[in-house]
């Protein structure tokens, strides 16, 4: 599988890091941080770091098949931009490749509360088949720690990018 993380903003990229870290290690992996989420990362088997600002690089074309996108955490100038259909960096063209070619995009968007504007955004891209995943936790997992918030989160992404994981503990319904 092939897939294309993005990394927007600065709150949250951990997150995206740990996201791209626990994917299985034979996907094909292209990383873009944006300017603003910019940190250090050693090169790991099969992620290939993109410059933001390459707009000529493989993913930004739909005949390059890949199979999902990934932007975690995704500013809500990002998400206004997909939304918009403004395609000035990497991150927005892939974007707008992933739409256009009806292929799985996932967006985190990580601010809060949203305004109305960032929530028709997100209802418009919905709409377009966009997944719009906010890291939302689910207390039913029982997390004890972060990393358990954590992994509940990138489960669920995982789940809706039809990546197999057993990283939360999913509700098994009440017993009566």
């Amino acid at each position: 599988m092939r897939i294309v993380i993005a990394i927007t903003g600065a709150s949250g990229v951990n997150l995206g890091i740990k996201f791209i870290k626990k994917l299985p290690k034979e996907y094909e992996k292209f990383v873009i941080f944006s300017e603003n989420a910019k940190t250090v990362i050693k090169k790991e088997e099969n992620i290939n770091i993109l410059k933001d600002d390459d707009i000529a690089a493989s993913i930004s074309s739909g005949s390059f098949k890949t199979d999902a996108m990934a932007i975690i955490p995704c500013s809500m100038n990002t998400l206004a931009k997909i939304a918009c259909g403004i395609s000035d960096n990497l991150t927005t063209r892939a974007a707008a490749v992933m739409i256009k070619e009806r292929r799985k995009l996932l967006l985190a968007p990580r601010e809060m509360p949203y305004s109305s504007i960032a929530l028709e955004n997100m209802l418009k891209l919905s709409n377009l088949g966009v997944i719009i995943a906010p890291p939302v936790a689910g207390f039913y997992s029982n997390p004890k720690s972060i990393e358990d918030l954590e992994n509940f989160f990138i489960g669920k992404w995982f789940d809706l990018l039809e990546i197999e994981n057993n990283l939360f503990k999913r509700w098994e319904g009440k017993d009566e």
